[in-house]
């Protein structure tokens, strides 16, 4: 298990477009495994790979309560977005702060797994939540940018629901 420092919100690399993956080498591998380490370990159900310094069009989410169904999207692309959700949001980038954000509630995504075979996803509520916001990860946009209204402090427990 190999922990990789989270990039925190004004960190330069957190601004910038990322490269797509032309290929899986052993060392994105390991990166892959790295962030899903750090994504758990800092109880977070995303994470994308500009997060910890990295500009590659790579992001894992784990939604499920267990921490037992990650996703790994390489290079996603969204295809189709369809109805709308308003709900809290933080980001592991920006500790302790949240905003409230609306989102597609529904979405199709083209992206390659861990072994660059690609595949097409939907999903809904939360998952499409977090897919949506680990992908302007991936542009250089931060959560705060879609926040209505003021950012507010929130505890541990809370960032968790």
């Amino acid at each position: 298990m190999a922990l990789r420092q989270i990039r925190i919100m004004g960190d330069e690399k957190l601004e910038k477009v990322c490269r797509p993956v032309k290929e899986m080498t052993p060392k994105l591998r390991q990166l892959v495994q790295d962030m899903l380490d750090t994504m758990y370990d800092a109880g977070g159900v995303g994470l994308a790979a500009p997060q910890v310094g990295i500009l590659k069009r790579i992001v894992v989410i784990d939604t499920s309560t267990e921490g037992k169904d990650p996703h790994v999207l390489v290079n996603p692309v969204l295809l189709e977005s369809s109805g709308e959700q308003t709900g809290q949001e933080g980001c592991l980038s920006l500790p302790g702060q949240a905003g409230i954000v609306t989102r597609p509630n529904h979405v199709k995504i083209k992206a390659y797994d861990e072994n660059m075979q690609e595949f097409e996803m939907e999903a809904e509520e939360l998952l499409a939540r977090a897919i949506c916001h680990e992908m302007d990860h991936l542009e250089g946009i931060m959560y705060v940018r879609h926040v209505e209204g003021e950012l507010f402090e929130v505890t541990p427990e809370e960032e968790e629901a």
